[in-house]
């Protein structure tokens, strides 16, 4: 009798402990494909001007793909040379959104983010009243860019260069200018694994 309880107290314990390190095991694969990082937005086009920032917090999919969420500001200055001299408009934009990239090779990616943003204008005539406007859009860009070499899941920090275009045709996009014109958006960017220094040392 006495042999069979310490032969059962062992297969428990020894499952226990088998069940525990599944676990850990499960977890630090989890938090070992986190990432963080961000990007800085740079545009000039048709006297447009446009900069802001985009923090981001993602999971490495797979060895070839990545998701995550997106915060965003965005500042913009619009003179007008054509219709009316010296207007100009100028735009402050935040939101938030989700994004999805596809690595084909490990230098070379493919990207399409939702965002819906927050706007807020002040047109300042060259002559007449300063008028602000606030409103909100829903934009979807599509792009893609370069990376320094993206090494899989968990993989090592790198840089990125992204140029992207908003599609969803929305008038009220802040990626448009002042005749609705998509402006291309050039980001530049860093992507750091969040937990990759426990994966190393392993």
């Amino acid at each position: 009798m006495k042999r069979t309880v310490i032969l059962f107290s062992f297969i428990t314990l020894s499952f226990c402990s088998f069940a525990q390190k599944e676990d850990e095991e499960e977890k630090n694969s989890f938090r070992e494909n986190l990432f963080t990082g961000g990007s800085i937005s740079l545009s000039f086009f048709n006297n447009t001007f446009l900069v802001g920032g985009s923090p981001v917090l993602g999971y490495s999919l797979t060895n070839w793909a990545d998701a995550g969420i997106v915060v965003n500001y965005n500042y913009t200055s619009y003179r007008d040379y054509n219709y009316v001299f010296n207007d100009k408009l100028r735009q402050t934009v935040y939101g938030g959104g989700g994004f999805v990239k596809l690595y084909p090779v490990r230098f070379l990616f493919a990207q399409a983010q939702f965002e819906h943003n927050f706007i807020r204008q002040k047109f300042i005539p060259n002559a007449g009243i300063t008028q602000t406007y606030k409103t909100s859009a829903n934009s979807m860009l599509v792009g893609g860019g370069y990376t320094t070499g993206r090494q899989g899941k968990g993989g090592q920090p790198f840089f990125y260069l992204a140029v992207l275009f908003d599609v969803s045709g929305n008038d009220t996009s802040p990626y448009t200018d002042a005749y609705g014109r998509t402006i291309p958006i050039i980001r530049g960017g860093v992507q750091i694994p969040l937990f990759q220094g426990e994966q190393w040392r392993r």
